[in-house]
């Protein structure tokens, strides 16, 4: 998240919202935000979701995800907004709406339905590519 510059706003038991101020250099030619920039904070909200309601030892994987863009993501932010529709011991049901906020205005610009994984007794770290190696 840092790469494109996202903010973690809030996280509560199975819901989280992901800030993202604009930046050119995540958008596509026309200068909205990009659909992949729009899908990654949208699975990022889902997965931080789901992961609130998983054991400590646990970790998450995204399974599945659907998006759908419904207007351009045009505005001076984007605000994903998470919620966990069903928790499972195995699988996590997660829906996110996208908004473009311009000032005190918010426009859906995508919604996505996810189904997250937990893996009990992985913790949720970072693996570098020489400790996947070793």
């Amino acid at each position: 998240m840092s790469t494109i510059g996202a903010t973690l706003t809030s996280v509560e038991p199975g819901h989280c919202t992901i800030t993202l101020p604009y930046d050119e250099a995540i958008t596509q030619q026309h200068g909205f935000f990009h659909g992949g920039v729009i899908g990654t904070i949208a699975d990022n909200a889902a997965g931080y979701a789901a992961y609130s309601l998983m054991p400590a030892d646990s970790t998450v994987l995204t399974v599945e995800f659907k998006l759908n863009l419904v207007a351009p993501g045009q505005g001076e932010a984007l605000v994903a907004r998470a919620d966990v529709l069903r928790p499972g011991r195995t699988l996590t049901v997660a829906q996110v709406h996208v908004y473009a906020c311009e000032g005190d205005e918010e426009m859906l610009c995508a919604t996505a339905l996810e189904t997250l994984m937990c893996l009990p007794g992985k913790p949720d770290e970072r693996v570098t590519a020489d400790e996947k190696r070793a």
